[in-house]
Parts: structure tokens; C-alpha cells; sequence
């Protein structure tokens, strides 16, 4: 079953606000997102993240938290983000890669790029479920 797109999710809000506050949180050690950590350097967004995503043949939308469709948000309940899903043909959305995948990448590009060609997704909603 193919492939049609792959969505990350932020552990953080997006808009002026939510950012600022992932910010100083992340700062003073009290939040962690190793999507952002992957995606972004202290001042902006990684060049070489803009370079994967251009090679890339499935598009990867990246969103904050706050940002969810609500039909995604249902589904992906209580799952710890960050996170990365795939969405399939058939409609239905696996999980891709966890937190603990994400922070184990050490905020590298390549080695998320990597570890997304390798990744077998798992069931989170669809006809098999």
C-alpha cells in the first residue's frame, strides 16, 4: 500500500506565542521536541532540512501541535509527539517514527532521512485496525 504523504508533529505550539513559549521553555530545560531539534538550528529553519524535503518523492508536511486537523488530532490521542505518520491510499494513517525514534536522530537531518526510508510503519488507523 502506498504512500501518499507523511505529517510531523511538533511537541510545541506554533504562532508568535506558542513559539516564544517552546523557546523559553526549551532554554530552562523544561520542554524538549527533537523534531525541532531536527528541523531547526537555534536561529531557523536547517538548510539541509529544506534540501531533504525538495529530494523528497513523498511530501512530509510538518505541523505544530496547535495546527492538527481535529480528525488527526483524534486519532493520534494520547501519543507522545513528536511524531511522524504516514498517510496511505487506502486512507488510512501509521505511525512512522515516536519520540523516542525522533530523539535518538541527535537533531541530525541525514539520519532522519535514514531512519525514514527504514522505518515500517505501524497501525494506527485504517481498514486494518
Amino acid at each position: 500500500m502506498s504512500i501518499t504523504s507523511y505529517t510531523a508533529v511538533y511537541n510545541a505550539d506554533g504562532g508568535l506565542v506558542g513559539e516564544a513559549r517552546f523557546v523559553l521553555s526549551h532554554i530552562f530545560g523544561r520542554t524538549e521536541c527533537a523534531l525541532c531539534d531536527i528541523t531547526h538550528s537555534p536561529l531557523r529553519r536547517k538548510p539541509e532540512w529544506d534540501r531533504m524535503i525538495a529530494r523528497m518523492a513523498v511530501p512530509i508536511h510538518v505541523l505544530h501541535r496547535n495546527e492538527v486537523a481535529p480528525e488527526l488530532a483524534v486519532l493520534l490521542g494520547g501519543t507522545a509527539l513528536p511524531i511522524v505518520i504516514a498517510h496511505h491510499e487506502d486512507g488510512s494513517v501509521r505511525q512512522v517514527l515516536t519520540a523516542d525514534e525522533l530523539a535518538g536522530l541527535g537533531g541530525s537531518v541525514e539520519a532522519f532521512a535514514l531512519a525514514l526510508g527504514k522505518a515500517t510503519p505501524v497501525v494506527i488507523h485504517g481498514k486494518d485496525s
